[in-house]
């Protein structure tokens, strides 16, 4: 029902009734910022009026009885990686709509990385199909790797030129820090390409502040969603951005950030909105999603109205797509949720697009998925690996060798800084050392474009043994495997590669547990309760070799992501991710020199 005519006549009272209308409850219009008692009239997927709508009933219209209910707008997710949920849109639309989350804005850079823009113009077409809206952010280039691994699809300055124009197209995704600062020709040439399609730049830029964050505003970026501190989120706001705050399940920033408004006095709580980022199923599960936020943000003193705010109109604003959703306006998308009490934001209904899709917490529609490509179940393009590919030869003399070890802790995800180690040397090989807290890691690119597959060590995994691996790993999507042995990752490599992707832990040359993810290797169309299963059958699994993080899986797939400082892994090999290069883990090969040019 796209004709704007249909649209304009039934809201002008001389086309057709009100298909649906919701009558009795009290409006939280968070533009006025007032609540008062409306009905709201629906005609297809749109609000047509809102107040007296007796004109519209018709003898066909159904009815809602919300008396004694809040209508609140659909939210908003302002930033989301939504295949690191390993759940496909149709199975994450089950998880977040009944929590009231009714649109996302996504890159769809995971799937992009796999299998370019037609994988994600199947990810969008699938979206159609579902009560959840899906904006698309083209992203300012993959891989956001410096210097640039191997992927299956690198998104250019051609592909924004064909995409610019798609209906789902809102702006420049993910527009990260290194690539303004270098001053990369590409992602410069996506911005003109913007300011010409008239589209917001979306930024990444953690922990950027004084001149840094004045030379990467040149970039025209719109919005931010990667404060470390709310003094950095307070200078970016300061400086004229949205700020948006992030509650991912791995990386907790909402209590902190807001300490801008609860501790520090600022006032324009409108350029404040909300995003999770990374999400899994899981803890979807258990805290909730945007509702969670929602309520965190009350319970720190925050007014009910100025949270769903955040969640939904400050949103829209921030990516210029307020005259589609973000509050229940006339014109805007019939996004609705019904809510008992203000402060527990508990959602008891959600209509999206126009129907009554889910009530107490659960789907009251079926959403089946659809048939995927052939290109997106058989993106594994790479050769099973053998024993010898996992072994780090030594050109030193002597039976130990210094090296380097990526060290994460428990604190702070996304923190991974340098550990230096003497570790044994047999047969000119150097061994990880599981008494040291000291495991292997192996990035294997996994398109067939190379036979990049570096070795190199990490701490802080506590594995003692077995061997853990993932085949989805932003920004890259290249097999990540850590293990206190070569064989047991051998295993576990070989089983994603022979099942075209998912997440593994072997014990002793056996699987112990799997989470199949045949779609793009990245994600699944199983139901969300079962994937929360599977999720926590595998970080169980991994504590059972050692693991001592509370996120195992998510903790290791985050190590290929160079964006943060200061090391991370990639199919390159060790990258040291202020100097932007490719290092060695050890100490006379190359390591040395490395090492003294960054303490320079």
């Amino acid at each position: 029902m796209s004709d704007i005519r249909e649209f304009i006549r039934a809201a002008s009272g001389t086309g057709n009734k009100a298909t649906l209308a919701i009558r009795g409850g009290r409006l939280v219009n968070v533009v006025s910022e007032e609540i008062y008692q409306a009905d709201v009239a629906i005609y297809g997927e749109r609000i047509i009026a809102v107040g007296d709508i007796s004109d519209y009933i018709g003898p066909d219209t159904k009815i809602i009885d919300a008396t004694g209910k809040y209508l609140a707008p659909g939210m908003i997710d302002g930033h989301l990686h939504v295949e690191c949920s390993k759940m496909s849109l149709t199975s994450f639309a089950k998880a977040v709509v009944p929590l009231g989350t009714t649109s996302i804005v996504t890159g769809l850079d995971q799937i992009i990385v796999v299998g370019g823009p037609s994988a994600a113009r199947e990810f969008l077409d699938e979206a159609r199909e579902t009560p959840l809206k899906v904006f698309w952010g083209a992203p300012c280039k993959t891989p956001y790797t410096m210097p640039r691994s191997t992927v299956g699809h690198y998104f250019s300055p051609a592909d924004h030129q064909a995409t610019h124009h798609w209906p789902e197209c809102v702006g420049i995704w993910e527009t990260v820090r290194e690539f303004i600062q270098e001053e990369d020709p590409d992602v410069l040439a996506a911005l003109e390409l913007a300011e010409r399609s008239r589209l917001p730049v979306l930024g990444c830029c953690p922990m950027t502040r004084g001149a840094r964050l004045n030379g990467y505003q040149q970039s025209g970026v719109r919005a931010d969603h990667e404060s470390y501190s709310p003094e950095e989120m307070l200078e970016k706001l300061r400086a004229g951005m949205h700020v948006v705050v992030r509650e991912s399940s791995i990386s907790h920033f909402l209590s902190d950030n807001l300490r801008i408004v609860t501790e520090m006095g600022v006032k324009a709580l409108r350029r404040i909105s909300f995003c999770t980022d990374d999400v899994v199923a899981s803890d979807i599960l258990k805290r909730g999603h945007l509702d969670n936020m929602v309520r965190m943000a009350i319970a720190m003193g925050i007014s009910p109205m100025a949270a769903i705010q955040m969640a939904t109109i400050n949103g829209a604003d921030a990516l210029r797509i307020d005259d589609k959703v973000g509050s229940i306006s006339p014109g805007r998308a019939a996004d609705i949720l019904l809510v008992n009490d203000l402060r527990e934001f508990r959602i008891d209904a959600v209509i999206a697009k126009g129907e009554e899709v889910a009530r107490d917490g659960r789907m009251a529609i079926e959403l089946v998925p659809p048939p995927r490509s052939a290109a997106l179940l058989t993106s594994m393009k790479v050769a099973p690996l053998e024993l010898d590919d996992l072994k780090l030869r030594y050109d030193g003399s002597g039976d130990t060798a210094r090296a380097m070890a990526i060290a994460v802790t428990p604190e702070k995800i996304f923190v991974r800084t340098r550990r230096d180690v003497t570790l044994p040397v047999i047969d000119g090989c150097v061994l990880a050392d599981p008494a040291q807290d000291i495991q292997y890691v192996t990035v294997v690119e996994r398109y067939g474009k190379t036979k990049n597959r570096p070795v190199a060590f990490t701490s802080g995994f506590g594995l003692r043994e077995g061997a853990i691996a993932s085949s989805t790993a932003p920004d890259d999507n290249n097999i990540i495997c850590i293990g206190a042995n070569p064989q047991d990752m051998l295993v576990a490599i070989n089983h994603l590669i022979a099942n075209h992707g998912g997440q593994v832990v072997v014990k002793d040359g056996k699987v112990v547990s799997f989470l199949h993810l045949p779609i793009g290797g990245i994600v699944s169309d199983i139901e969300p309760s079962e994937m929360a299963a599977l999720e926590e059958e595998l970080d169980d699994a991994a504590r059972a070799l050692g693991c001592t993080l509370p996120w195992p899986f998510m903790y290791m797939f985050v190590l290929q992501i160079t964006a943060i400082p200061e090391y991370a892994i990639t199919d390159l090999g060790v990258v040291d991710c202020v100097q932007l290069k490719v290092i060695s883990p050890l100490h006379g090969n190359g390591g040395e020199e490395e090492r003294a040019a960054a303490a320079e």
